[in-house]
């Protein structure tokens, strides 16, 4: 991993991504980039987290996988498990390392000399976001040996447990560098997420503190009893209402729409729903359906089944919403603008179920779930009436089967998130058939190691097949 490389085609993202042409001077050593203020580097780090990560390319790969959209295009592709080295480049050297972790240390790094306290717990959130996120998908990772230019070339390989710690420990930090007065430089509307307000910050900081706690609850040496008090300690200090969701909401220009929009919209390759996903809504008669998906030619909810032969009229499948799953008005052009959603406090109930029942069981966790789906719904503005009809019968937890309803109702409520992914991964739920002529005869447990990665900096871990499990999942 070269650092000097990195931090050139970083600072290019930055300059393209904020617009600011007073960086570029054909007089400077481009092998020695000029300063950039913490205001030009937090705003492209927040669109690049939404745009190439959590919509892009590892948004996508679960979307498909956890067989919510489909591809109208011949197996192997994308949604029957088709991965491999080459594909995933760009994500790793491209986007979460140079473009997103480097830059979030050097604004850290920047606002901490610089005493902008209020850049430096963003840059930190932002940080172990992303650090999740790539642990997540890889498992062991560099970080500690990484980002030192030519004096470590083949960085080691920081373990998953190792990586966990540094998340919780880098959250720390910020709650800490937030909850103090904020000094230095004011944020402003250079954050897309929540405009400098530092207390929403902190909600998220504690939200996604339960959220990498609770995914520890099946990992080797801790104990899911645990894991569930340390996810519900932090929720109570995390998410308490929808207008507290992180998000980021696009400008809806050239180049400025949401992704999700650019890449679902009917014509859009092929894009259509999973017939996992809609036959699943069909059958609950889920109120949320026709405000998520477009039904298809023929008036119905048809999904596509995954690997099968190509319709040559792929309008009879059902497909995302204009309006870009519900999460936003209902027509074409606020489509463009609809949010990409980091955290909801959806999520946190979900989550706060999950511990619930973990610790006091079945019976306790029920209200919590409702109030999860009741989250999620008025989100997607569904009339309270159809919202409680359909929670009067749906947020009810058996002795049986509680783990699978909560996880499945998260399913749905978590559409287009990768949160889905984990949550698979980690419980097994909700229970997927693999699809007919796959790539590999199974639902992929990670991504492969970039095929870049794996020449400038070869590792023993690198050897892992895609079909072993990551160590949370174990």
């Amino acid at each position: 991993m070269k650092k000097t490389s990195y931090i050139l085609i970083a600072f290019v993202l930055l300059v393209f991504a904020s617009g600011c042409k007073k960086f570029l001077d054909i007089n400077k050593d481009p092998n020695n980039p000029v300063d950039v203020q913490e205001s030009l580097i937090l705003t492209p780090l927040e669109l690049y987290t939404t745009t190439n990560i959590v919509a892009g390319y590892p948004g996508s790969v679960s979307a498909y996988w956890m067989q919510q959209m489909a591809i109208n295009q011949p197996a192997p592709e994308i949604d029957s498990y088709r991965i491999t080295p080459s594909d995933v480049n760009n994500t790793w050297s491209f986007d979460l390392y140079p473009a997103i972790l480097l830059n979030a240390r050097i604004m850290v790094q920047k606002a901490e000399k610089s005493g902008n306290n209020g850049y430096a717990g963003i840059g930190k959130i932002l940080l172990a976001y992303n650090l999740a996120f790539c642990t997540d998908l890889w498992g062991d990772i560099p970080y500690s040996e990484a980002f030192q230019e030519l004096a470590n070339q083949r960085p080691k390989y920081d373990s998953q447990e190792s990586i966990y710690k540094l998340i919780q420990s880098t959250l720390d930090e910020a709650i800490v560098i937030l909850n103090s007065a904020p000094a230095g430089v004011k944020v402003g509307t250079d954050d897309l997420i929540y405009g400098g307000d530092f207390a929403s910050w902190k909600r998220l900081a504690y939200t996604l503190k339960a959220r990498y706690y609770l995914r520890l609850s099946k990992a080797a040496g801790y104990s899911a009893t645990t894991q569930a008090d340390l996810a519900l300690a932090a929720l109570q200090n995390g998410f308490s209402t929808n207008a507290q969701n992180a998000k980021v909401t696009y400008s809806g220009k050239a180049k400025g729409e949401n992704p999700w929009y650019q890449g679902t919209l009917p014509g859009a390759g092929g894009v259509v729903l999973s017939k996992y996903f809609t036959d699943l809504l069909v059958s609950n008669n889920d109120p949320r359906l026709p405000i998520i998906a477009t039904a298809g030619s023929g008036g119905d909810y048809v999904g596509r089944q995954s690997g099968t032969t190509p319709t040559p009229d792929p309008a009879i499948y059902a497909t995302v919403s204009p309006n870009v799953g519900g999460y936003s008005e209902a027509d074409e052009e606020s489509g463009k603008v609809a949010p990409v959603y980091l955290a909801t406090y959806a999520e946190a109930l979900f989550i706060k179920a999950e511990a619930t029942l973990i610790k006091s069981g079945p019976v306790a966790a029920t209200p919590v779930l409702k109030e999860a789906i009741e989250a999620n719904m008025n989100l997607l503005k569904v009339a309270a009436v159809d919202r409680d009809a359909y929670t009067a019968t749906h947020s009810i937890l058996d002795p049986v089967t509680p783990l699978k309803t909560i996880i499945v109702e998260k399913y749905v409520a978590n559409f287009l998130s990768p949160e889905t992914y984990n949550d698979w991964r980690k419980t097994g739920f909700p229970v997927l058939t693999i699809v007919p002529n796959a790539f590999k005869p199974y639902i992929p447990q990670r991504f492969p190691y970039p095929s870049q990665e794996v020449t400038a900096n070869p590792q023993p871990q690198q050897s892992v097949l895609t079909s072993e499990k990551v160590w949370w999942a174990k």
